[in-house]
């Protein structure tokens, strides 16, 4: 909810500062996000009058511009078409700041003309408005008069953070009786204004659904749609909203101002009367935004005889919409459900800002007030006639009676505050305090004593609340549930390897979970926060090369990116999901080492087995040592660069190269090597003692023994390493494979496997002899379960 600090002083009598506004706001609940003051980039930039304007002798489209200005006279070079003499403009002198672009001007040369400055356009100074020229000021502003107060930037914006339970709260005026409750001066009585009405409207209204329980309109004959106010367009700018027309400004103006979303339609353009009635399966609707809509049966819309003008209460339609060529209106200030209107708006994914409201509910009492103050200021702005008003339903019953015990405010809110002191603040806030307590037809979200209460104590401070310690008690041990070890630990790994963790959305682009074996229909969302995150992700991988191209974009193509957390398969409770730890890495990795004394420094593309070594690293903290590789990976896996963990008929994980043909798909070069962790695919670890077995270290010298088997080249890498560790359980306490090769010298059909064996024993310094006996057991054990023969 965003306004500014003049447009809270229609509401408010205060001469409070800004600070003690916006402090007083987030100590009453209502939390400040932001303060914006416009002036601050633009106190630098004053008004100039050009004096003549002449053609540039080397560029046809530049000319240059004798200015006056508060330091004397200036030439300047200026490119927009609308540059002439005798106009007043904005002028940037030597040393100001463009706040677009963020370049300092200077004393400079263009095209071989001296230049002394520059004249702004509205883009250049970060403002909405016509960029194709420079900015024409009225010809009564003063030379060298700041352009802030002119141009009405002098006017803090304030943003405030709105909780769902506070419809009331989305109108300026909502804000404004918070804080005169709170003590910030006076709440100014509105004005409601008397209108004259001439005949009946020719244009009745018949509702035939109780999706809206009440209508107020009236036909105003005789309106010129021009351009709004400068005032006007000033304050909806200040909010993001761009001014149209003065019509469909003063509906934007009220909707803020009041909380009162109301329309207006172009009476000239309706066929017959209207109804509020329930859609029908097959309408549609061209929407203001310029989208078409399908709707379905039970929608709330608005129609007359040719069909559906506007979905009712959420956004208008475009063939009924007012253009500066409307002269006759018809204003429309309704009621409608919330929950229908949540309903609607979630399925067809519109967002407005009288969905917004409605959704949250409006005051039910407000609306033929509401009507009254929208007809004058279209009367005041745009001129016409109007009819006696259309009322069709009756204002729904909203008083309610809660019984309190202005004791329940020491009870339940923990502070003392006296039966007085709550009477006032809640009759401040709009309540009827007698016997019983009757909130304001604007507070819907007062149900009960306990929200009484806490109104009570969010406007008498929460800072008077007693900081009371809490009684000791006795702390059992942290437990966490194994999952969350798991994760805990996979995020410490990870990280220490020089891996950066990612959090992603859960839900992605249907195409890219195709990709990764999604794309069941049954995972894709009905009501998706954006139209490309549609689906429920298949593989933490998809996220993960996303955020590879982002970064890849910005310049940044070395990475390594992690992430634990959930993937889907299918919509059961339990078996649908599962958590996993996923890692990619793009690009290089440096590898830095020391040789003959010098430092040495070098990079490499990342390759399938870094992928493979940031998997076992988490299983290896985790406890699990034991587990067979396979090259059975899925199709985004490169088929000869990649290799899945088994344990026994569960699948662990996968790791190994991204598929190349995927990888145009993220707008990813060269390579990318990739690890899925199925965490809870883990088995449980048995249960262990208290304490931890003593530590191991043998104080002998270990021997390094290398090998080069000739083997078919179909049998795993990983069936020779697991074949030749039982050669001699005892002294053997390493195996690592160093070297494959395939080619020139090897035999087709053959490879070379070279093999490094690490040999220790606990009670002696091993012998040539017990050397040469476990190399005779490795070389047997080879040829018995492989016909591997040493390479010569």
């Amino acid at each position: 909810m965003k306004f500014t600090l003049n447009w809270l002083k229609d509401h408010l009598d205060t001469s409070a500062p800004l600070d003690k506004i916006t402090q007083t706001l987030t100590m009453i609940g209502l939390e400040v996000e932001a303060v914006t003051d416009r002036s601050a980039d633009l106190n630098a930039f004053t008004v100039a009058k050009i004096l003549h304007a002449e053609p540039h002798p080397q560029a046809d489209k530049l000319r240059v511009c004798r200015v006056e200005s508060d330091i004397g006279e200036l030439q300047i070079v200026c490119g927009a078409p609308n540059a002439r003499a005798g106009i007043h403009v904005v002028l940037a002198k030597e040393g100001a700041v463009i706040p677009a672009n963020g370049m300092v001007i200077k004393k400079t040369k263009i095209r071989g003309v001296e230049s002394n400055g520059m004249l702004c356009s509205a883009e250049e100074l970060a403002l909405p408005g016509d960029s194709s020229g420079i900015i024409e000021l009225p010809a009564t502003a003063k030379i060298g008069e700041s352009i802030v107060g002119l141009l009405g930037l002098d006017d803090p914006v304030i943003e405030v953070a709105i909780t769902p339970n506070r419809a009331d709260a989305l109108g300026v005026r909502g804000i404004a009786r918070d804080l005169a409750a709170a003590g910030l001066d006076v709440l100014k009585p509105l004005p409601v204004p008397s209108t004259k009405h001439q005949a009946p409207s020719t244009i009745t209204v018949t509702l035939a659904t109780p999706h809206c329980p009440q209508f107020i309109g009236c036909t105003i004959r005789g309106v010129k749609n021009g351009q709004s106010p400068d005032w006007l367009r000033k304050r909806l700018e200040a909010t993001g909203q761009k001014p149209i027309s003065a019509l469909v400004d003063i509906t934007n103006y009220i909707t803020i101002d009041l909380d009162r979303p109301l329309h207006v339609f172009d009476a000239k353009k309706l066929r017959g009367n209207l109804i509020v009635r329930d859609a029908r399966d097959g309408e549609t609707l061209k929407a203001l935004n310029g989208k078409e809509y399908a709707l379905s049966e039970g929608m709330t819309v608005i129609a007359d005889d040719s069909g559906v003008l506007s979905l009712g209460g959420i956004i208008g339609g475009e063939e009924s919409g007012c253009t500066e060529a409307t002269t006759d209106v018809f204003l429309e200030v309704a009621l409608f459900d919330p929950a229908h209107i949540a309903q609607t708006g979630r399925k067809l994914g519109i967002e407005s800002d009288a969905r917004y409201r409605f959704e949250r509910g409006v005051d039910p009492a407000f609306v033929e007030t509401g009507a009254k103050i929208a007809i004058h200021m279209i009367q005041e702005l745009c001129g016409g006639e109007t009819s006696q008003l259309v009322c069709a339903g009756k204002t729904p019953e909203w008083k309610r009676s809660i019984t309190f015990n202005p004791e329940r405010v020491k009870t339940l809110g923990g502070v003392a505050v006296a039966a007085d002191e709550s009477k006032r603040i809640l009759t401040s806030l709009g309540f009827t305090v007698d016997h019983t307590v009757t909130p304001p037809s604007w507070r819907s979200d007062i149900e009960g004593e306990a929200d009484l209460v806490e109104e009570i104590l969010r406007i008498h401070g929460y800072d008077h609340i007693p900081a009371t310690p809490l009684p000791m008690a006795t702390i059992g041990k942290p437990s966490l549930p194994l999952s969350q070890k798991r994760a805990q630990t996979s995020r410490r790994i990870l990280a220490s390897r020089g891996m950066l963790e990612a959090c992603t959305w859960s839900f992605l682009p249907e195409a890219q979970a195709k990709l990764f074996g999604g794309g069941d229909p049954k995972l894709k969302l009905i009501n998706p926060i954006s139209a490309d995150l549609d689906t429920m992700r298949p593989s933490l991988l998809t996220n993960l090369l996303t955020a590879a191209k982002k970064n890849t974009f910005r310049g940044f193509k070395n990475l390594g990116l992690f992430e634990v957390g959930l993937q889907f398969h299918d919509v059961t409770p339990d078996d649908g999901q599962r958590l996993a730890a996923s890692g990619i890495r793009t690009g290089h990795i440096a590898e830095n080492s020391y040789k003959d004394g010098l430092f040495q420094h070098h990079e490499r593309m990342a390759d399938a087995f870094d992928a493979k070594g940031d998997m076992l690293a988490v299983l290896e903290a985790l406890g699990l040592t034991k587990f067979e590789i396979t090259a059975h990976a899925p199709s985004w896996y490169h088929p000869g660069r990649s290799g899945a963990l088994m344990l026994g008929k569960t699948v662990l994980g996968y790791f190994g190269e991204v598929h190349p043909a995927l990888l145009p798909a993220f707008d990813i070069e060269g390579r990318a090597v990739a690890f899925e962790l199925f965490l809870d695919a883990l088995p449980t670890p048995r249960a262990k003692g208290k304490a931890r077995p003593p530590l191991k270290l043998s104080d002998y010298q270990a021997v390094e023994r290398d090998f080069a088997f000739m083997v078919d080249e179909k049998i795993p890498a990983a069936d020779i390493i697991k074949t030749l560790a039982q050669a001699d359980k005892q002294l053997i306490t390493d195996i690592a494979i160093f070297d494959v090769y395939a080619g020139t010298g090897v035999e087709a059909g053959k490879k070379s496997v070279a093999i490094r064996v690490t040999l220790q024993a606990m009670d002696r310094t091993l012998s040539e002899q017990d050397i040469a006996g476990v190399s005779q057991a490795i070389i047997a054990a080879a040829a018995k379960e492989f016909g591997g023969q040493l390479r010569q």
